[in-house]
């Protein structure tokens, strides 16, 4: 059976927007922008599952989270990337590649800046962990079998003890604790790129409906013409079986 080790107390150490299933798992689930249903991908074996939306903080709270648990061994990334943020590629690109100036290195994120891990932090990460891309599958039964795969190959807990490291977001107000603050500029671009966001999902869903009716205008005609040539030829039928009779 692999070895394992207790978690730093009280984990996970960062609080968010996630559910949590055996801090023993060795399998933790980020489903990027997708909001899938946690609880059952916990029930499926994950120690920990949830989204994130952000390539700067949103990753520090997952990464604080999985290596203060030193029986997280995989990073299973999956559901629909994050428009603009691009999340997923760079928390990939992050465990490849680390940070330079403070910059996730070959992120494609609008503002992939990293502020509250240090070095020893990101490479404790990339030791530990072995990244599994299914990004954009958000099929239960695909993850559910992806969990119970790397669960098989479970190696046992890394070989350290949990790291903590705080984590402090934008305000002042601290998720664990306090390390640095926020960059008033990048909130603000990040605050832009939200409202760029919810435009472009708006006008997704204009188009949307505005494709649907006219599907549904098109299907309408479409039956009209079919109809109308059934009667014509029922009519081609019947009009000499008439005129015999008459």
């Amino acid at each position: 059976m692999a070895e394992k080790k207790s978690p730093a107390s009280g984990w996970p150490v960062v609080q968010g927007d996630f559910h949590t299933g055996d801090p023993q798992s060795c399998v933790a689930v980020v489903t990027m922008g997708s909001h899938l249903d946690e609880q059952a991908i916990c029930n499926a074996g994950a120690a920990i599952a949830g989204s994130c939306k952000t390539e700067n903080l949103g990753l520090e709270k997952i990464i604080a989270n999985i290596i203060s648990n030193p029986n997280i061994r995989f990073v299973l990334n999956c559901g629909t990337e994050v428009k603009g943020h691009l999340s997923g590629q760079s928390f990939m690109a992050l465990h490849k590649d680390g940070v330079s100036g403070g910059k996730i290195v070959g992120a494609q994120g609008a503002i992939p800046f990293i502020e509250n891990l240090d070095d020893a932090a990101i490479k404790r990460l990339q030791e530990q962990v072995e990244m599994v891309d299914i990004m954009e599958s958000e099929d239960m039964g695909a993850i559910s079998a992806k969990i119970k795969e790397l669960t098989a190959r479970d190696p046992g807990a890394f070989g350290a003890e949990p790291m903590i490291i705080e984590v402090k977001e934008a305000g002042g107000a601290e998720m664990g604790g306090a390390v640095a603050g926020a960059n008033p500029q990048y909130l603000e671009i990040e605050s832009r790129l939200d409202a760029i966001e919810e435009q472009i999902e708006f006008v997704d869903a204009e188009i949307a409906q505005r494709v649907g009716r006219k599907v549904g205008r098109d299907i309408g005609i479409l039956y009209g013409l079919v109809a109308g040539l059934i009667v014509f030829m029922m009519l081609l039928v019947l009009l000499p079986k008439l005129g015999g009779l008459v």
